[in-house]
């Protein structure tokens, strides 16, 4: 079998248009999928150089083999049934290692054609080390690299307005770009950069914030001799992933002309104002996970596809965010409506194993940030208790409770007789340690005023310590299965 190449998939010699820190597989089969058919459907007409940011490693002789052709599947549930679709990318052209290359990477900042900096270097990966160092080829951090790039681009060009850059960081920390350029300002300052170069930064380079969400499964390991055949072609770099996508992009400037990837149909929003669908992301779909996740592994559930294919969760999910969660957002109903929809289909992908105790990982701060806001604005909003989110505790302190705290810092317990461990704050675990020999509603009642667990003390309001501890006895006395069928099977 041939394996994947240019001859195979050719494609024409497009300018250099976005320079990306980061070749792995998230950005593979988002950004670089979308600019590929911004190509085919729009006069974007630009290229995608990879660069390589960190000194481990190297996907880039499989890049090279493959004439910088790859293979993105998308695999999924649209409208309810399965779907498979596939795409030859075409839109990447070089990839360079910033330390083994670096006279080839730092020749990029002279480039004509170059617009766009897109980044995914990891929630770490923007962070303000003064002890970096421009002398350094290429300096250690993300920022710092990104400063020098800037530096010796303004100087190239004589500090020319339209040679500034647009920056699209997608690192998953809050209000990425305002971060970034906080960053390479202060290390501007600090290398003595000068104010030409600082004023060109701020006049002539923009920063926008986003917010990124699709789940990319990666290679298909185990699977990938049954793609090829079915593709026809070996393809030692293909990444798979699920049709749903969204990409938020805050700027104070319209770049839609300059980036027209909604024009393409492409599920991407320019907004002045992210932090509404940051909002409906965190609350519907991380709230969602975060709700139901700790029953269901309780129910007997292993993998979130399972959860889904039990009606009684399914509907637990369901009935938590159309009846308690989007009544507390601000955005239209038919967008959070719409929005949830698909959270649904995408909980139930068939090509996904997603393992719950995975997403059981520091399950009390995920509760605090992604289900306490929720549950504080139905009360608000309804003077009563919403009994799905307040069963969410019980099931969730039913997890902890009766676990020991082992040497290995991860609070050990069991599920039917087999065992099975939690990580989680420290705080948390002792907590749990801790109070193991208390009542249900001692424990209930230490664990809601805690306000270091979440951020007040929550047996103020009014019936939760009693609901929950009524919940959580309930469950100690008839296991989760039982009592989950008996509430919510109806």
């Amino acid at each position: 079998m041939d394996r994947l190449n240019a001859t195979m998939a050719p494609a024409p010699e497009r300018p250099v248009r976005v320079l990306q820190f980061g070749e792995g597989n998230f950005l593979r089969a988002f950004a670089d999928w979308m600019i590929d058919i911004a190509n085919e459907k729009t006069d974007f007409n630009g290229s995608v150089v990879l660069v390589k940011p960190i000194n481990i490693g190297t996907l880039f002789p499989a890049f090279r083999e493959q004439d910088y052709r790859y293979t993105v599947m998308l695999r999924g549930l649209v409208d309810g049934k399965p779907v498979e679709q596939s795409r030859v990318i075409t839109s990447v052209s070089d990839a360079v290692d910033a330390y083994r290359e670096y006279d080839r990477y730092a020749a990029y900042a002279r480039c004509e054609t170059l617009r766009f900096i897109i980044s995914n270097t990891t929630e770490a990966g923007i962070v303000l080390d003064e002890s970096d160092q421009i002398s350094l080829c290429p300096p250690n951090t993300y920022p710092g690299k990104l400063t020098k790039f800037l530096y010796e681009r303004a100087e190239a060009f004589d500090y020319a307005p339209d040679k500034g850059l647009i920056i699209l960081p997608v690192e998953l920390i809050d209000d990425n770009g305002i971060e970034l350029k906080r960053c390479v300002k202060a290390l501007a300052k600090i290398w003595g950069l000068g104010e030409r170069f600082e004023q060109w930064l701020e006049n002539a380079c923009v920063f926008t914030s986003t917010l990124v969400d699709r789940i990319v499964t990666g290679y298909p390991r185990g699977e990938d001799q049954a793609i090829w055949e079915k593709l026809g072609y070996e393809d030692r770099i293909l990444v798979t992933a699920e049709p749903f996508g969204l990409w938020v992009i805050e700027s104070s400037r319209d770049l839609s002309d300059e980036l027209p990837l909604p024009a393409c149909g492409l599920p991407v929003i320019y907004t002045d104002n992210q932090k509404p669908y940051k909002q409906r992301k965190v609350r519907i779909l991380n709230g969602a996970h975060t709700s139901f996740v700790p029953m269901a592994f309780q129910y007997g559930c292993d993998i979130v596809l399972e959860a889904m294919n039990a009606p009684v969760i399914r509907t637990f999910m369901q009935k938590t965010l159309y009846d308690e969660v989007i009544p507390t957002l601000t955005l239209p109903k038919e967008d959070l409506t719409a929005f949830a929809e698909a959270v649904t289909g995408r909980f139930a992908n068939p090509f996904i194993r997603h393992q719950l105790l995975s997403i059981c990982l520091n399950c009390v701060s995920k509760w605090r940030a992604r289900c306490l806001p929720s549950l504080l604005g139905y009360v608000e909003k309804n003077g009563s208790l919403p009994p799905h989110l307040t069963f969410s505790i019980a099931a969730m302190m039913s997890l902890y409770r009766g676990g020991k705290l082992g040497e290995d810092g991860k609070l050990h317990c069991e599920r039917a007789g087999q065992p099975y461990e939690l990580q989680d704050d420290a705080a948390v675990l002792r907590f749990f340690t801790e109070t193991s020999g208390l009542t249900p509603a001692e424990q209930v009642r230490a664990f809601l005023s805690d306000e270091s667990f979440f951020g007040q003390d929550l047996t103020k309001i009014p019936c939760l310590a009693d609901t929950v501890t009524d919940m959580l006895t309930e469950i100690l006395e008839k296991g989760m299965k039982a009592v989950v069928d008996e509430r919510f099977g109806g």
